[in-house]
């Protein structure tokens, strides 16, 4: 596996889970493939889980790592072509890469969208010149359109807990203060869409997500209906998708909140959310705190979702 973007990346979801099983209770039985390999983690934006998960389970194969923060200690990079450098940026993505990748053997990129144009944002352009230009393989810690590393967590977290072999899975958008990317909901809905099991997203109207994410997903305007039943209720902003309100705020309505009279709609569900959380707007504090809240065994099995992917780029190098 030479880049990792998604649940295709990987031979197969079933292949996936039986080597995040292995990893979680051998953790360190694969060193061997990461001696002398070095992994280069660029950070665009602000990270806890991405950079602590993905430092680890790399430390875990025997690897060693650098960490990059672009805006910290770097110099600022341009990643448009064709502009004339006159302002505060210093130095050209399309060098950086090179030079970047000549110092590792695998390169994990983390870049937020800008949310201003969509286009710019959908095909996925940092990420695509480091795919280009760096020689290497490259593993998305989050990019403009995917968190997948998060996503295959959640899908791990919800193998781990379920008690059939079909649950209802419904994630359900709720208010925020800023805007948010879609990367998080559209990795979510790639990775339940590859699953079988029942899958539900629900939202107010205006923010749909795009097709090619929500696939053979239901999709419902009415939070009450849609919770109804659910094993597992997964809460994410996030704003506008589709034209002309991309990367816009259309509602902060707080019926949307995920709190203990939205959960006794389900089936006694698990609660889930990818962190860091807005307390009494995503989710109310009862609800996060009480013994049916996953988001700690979630963020936990970032190690293992991260491991499980970069074992699989050190098998082919």
């Amino acid at each position: 596996m030479k880049t990792f973007l998604g649940p295709k990346d990987l031979p197969s979801i079933e292949y996936a889970l039986k080597e995040a099983r292995f990893i979680k209770e051998n953790r360190f039985a694969d060193q061997h493939l990461g001696t002398n390999k070095t992994i280069l983690l660029v950070f665009f934006n602000s990270s806890l889980r991405t950079r602590l998960s993905t430092q680890k389970a790399a430390m875990n194969l025997g690897m060693n790592t650098i960490v990059l923060d672009i805006n910290q200690g770097a110099w600022k990079l341009e990643t448009e072509r064709g502009v004339i450098m006159d302002g505060d940026k210093s130095e050209h993505i399309l060098e950086a890469i090179p030079v970047m990748s000549s110092y590792c053997d695998i390169v994990g990129v983390r870049s937020f969208a800008g949310l201003k144009d969509k286009k710019y944002d959908y095909n996925e352009t940092i990420i695509n010149q480091f795919i280009q230009y760096s020689g290497k393989p490259v593993i998305s810690m989050e990019s403009a359109t995917v968190h997948p590393m998060q996503a295959f967590a959640d899908l791990i977290t919800i193998e781990e807990y379920k008690d059939k072999a079909r649950p209802k899975v419904v994630m359900t958008w709720a208010p925020h203060p800023k805007v948010l990317p879609q990367a998080v909901p559209n990795s979510f809905a790639q990775w339940m869409n590859a699953t079988d099991y029942e899958f539900v997203i629900t939202h107010p109207k205006g923010y749909e997500l795009e097709p090619e994410f929500v696939g053979n997903a239901i999709v419902d305007y009415d939070q009450n209906k849609a919770l109804k039943g659910a094993d597992f209720v997964y809460a994410k902003n996030w704003s506008a998708c589709m034209e002309p309100h991309y990367g816009e705020i259309l509602s902060m309505d707080r019926d949307w909140t995920v709190d203990t009279k939205k959960m006794a709609l389900t089936n006694n569900a698990y609660f889930m959310h990818c962190l860091p959380v807005r307390r009494g707007m995503i989710v109310s504090d009862d609800v996060i705190e009480s013994p049916r809240s996953l988001v700690i065994q979630e963020a936990a099995n970032r190690e293992i979702s991260a491991q499980t992917v970069i074992k699989e780029v050190l098998k082919s190098l």
